[in-house]
């Protein structure tokens, strides 16, 4: 074995290589024996190859470049990859691959270690959080979002529900003179399960038990049967995660249309419970402030602002360890062809965008500023003046407004 045979072999190693289909596998050896890829290099290559062939673009060999300088290769391959990055997405011609028609998992009741109230699990200081405390009542989602991290943290297709989860709602020991914002939507869908293994029937009462907490139920499914058929404590908000078609049908696999979502909200909204929307997260892709404009003017059209509690804005925010989850799975998407930049450590679109796509949305609900509460979600300080032409100095002040405004909207007493 030739000495650049047994360094190409070992760099290979712990790589998506082999997932490359056998043409790729082949080009990509070809031409590392041609001009000595080193480990690093060969590694963002098959990222590359990898990436592309998600984004459902042209394959590396079409835009590979033909020159026999290696260092002008690889940059001009990484100036080539780079450009389709900052290109707006087009969804035009765009076609899913291994995408689940239905629902299928498998479903398990364990004790759970441990429980209590834990913190939003992307709380910062570096950006601008409400301090939202969570209840995992269900742990991973029947839903297969592409861009979910939910995804790179529990077992895909098995739906774990705690048995004691009842019990130690009732154990939990809060501070009746202080007000409570917990949300049950981060480790699942807040509402898809309905009530299966009573997990509906502990939370409305703990609700009832508990008037000083704010439940927030966030979802992106159209099941509110449960909610229908019951009475709703009044301190119960149901809140629904919103996008354009073209995202919900080509990112949101399985989730319940836009339609549908509204819907549910309208459903509810005419029974007397109030809700919100979160607009998280935002794609830029080809006309996208077009295609958000008519669904924000939906919401306008359909629900008053007395019903509205919340809406709020945020967008593309990557790990690496969900990067690299991503590039794993077998299928086709778009949510990470997009320029990376920075932000907090972590990677999202360049301030600019950002600032174009919160403004837009901000400025495209002015009907509803005096009267219900705007927020961004996961964003650094700053970007609140640039976006909203206002900020909050620390996370506690941010906390405050907001308890203040959903408590008012609500009928509740804010209890500081």
């Amino acid at each position: 074995m030739n000495t650049y045979t047994e360094k190409f072999n070992n760099s290979i190693q712990n790589t998506l290589f082999e997932k490359l289909p056998p043409q790729e596998q082949n080009f990509i050896r070809e031409k590392a024996f041609l001009l000595h890829f080193t480990h690093q290099e060969l590694k963002q290559i098959i990222d590359i190859a990898r990436d592309l062939g998600m984004w459902n673009e042209k394959s590396l060999a079409e835009i590979f470049p033909e020159h026999t300088q290696k260092k002008v290769v690889f940059t001009r391959l990484k100036q080539a990859y780079e450009a389709l990055r900052n290109t707006p997405n087009s969804y035009k011609n765009f076609t899913p691959k291994n995408i689940a028609t239905e629902q299928k998992y498998t479903f398990k009741t364990q004790s759970k270690e441990g429980f209590g109230l834990g913190l939003c699990p992307v709380a910062s200081e570096k950006t601008r959080c409400c301090n939202l405390l969570t209840l995992d009542a269900v742990e991973s989602c029947g839903f297969d979002c592409s861009y979910c991290s939910i995804q790179s943290f529990y077992k895909q297709n098995t739906i774990t529900f705690d048995s004691g989860f009842a019990q130690k709602l009732k154990n939990l020991n809060l501070d009746k003179n202080k007000t409570y914002h917990i949300g049950t939507g981060q480790s699942s869908d807040s509402l898809m399960w309905g009530n299966r293994e009573g997990i509906l029937d502990a939370l409305f009462l703990f609700a009832k038990e508990n008037p000083n907490v704010l439940l927030e139920f966030k979802t992106k499914s159209d099941n509110i049967k449960y909610f229908m058929e019951n009475a709703v404590p009044s301190n119960i908000l149901c809140t629904w995660s919103l996008n354009t078609p073209t995202i919900i049908e080509n990112e949101e696999h399985l989730a319940a249309s836009l339609e549908k979502r509204i819907h549910a909200a309208r459903n509810l909204a005419d029974k007397g419970v109030k809700v919100g929307f979160h607009f998280h997260p935002i794609v830029e892709y080809e006309n996208y402030l077009d295609e958000y404009q008519e669904v924000y003017e939906k919401l306008l059209l359909k629900f008053n602002p007395q019903e509205v509690v919340l809406v709020s804005f945020g967008t593309l925010t990557f790990i690496k360890p969900v990067i690299k989850k991503l590039r794993d799975r077998e299928f086709r998407s778009k949510i990470t062809q997009m320029p990376f930049e920075d932000a907090s450590g972590k990677s999202s679109y360049p301030h600019a965008t950002k600032v174009e796509m919160f403004k837009h949305a901000y400025e495209s609900f002015a009907p509803w500023h005096k009267s219900v509460f705007f927020y961004l979600c996961m964003e650094e300080h700053g970007m609140w003046k640039d976006a909203f032409g206002y900020q909050y100095w620390t996370n506690n002040d941010f906390e405050h407004a907001m308890l203040h405004a959903y408590c008012k909207k609500m009928g509740m007493d804010y209890l500081m």
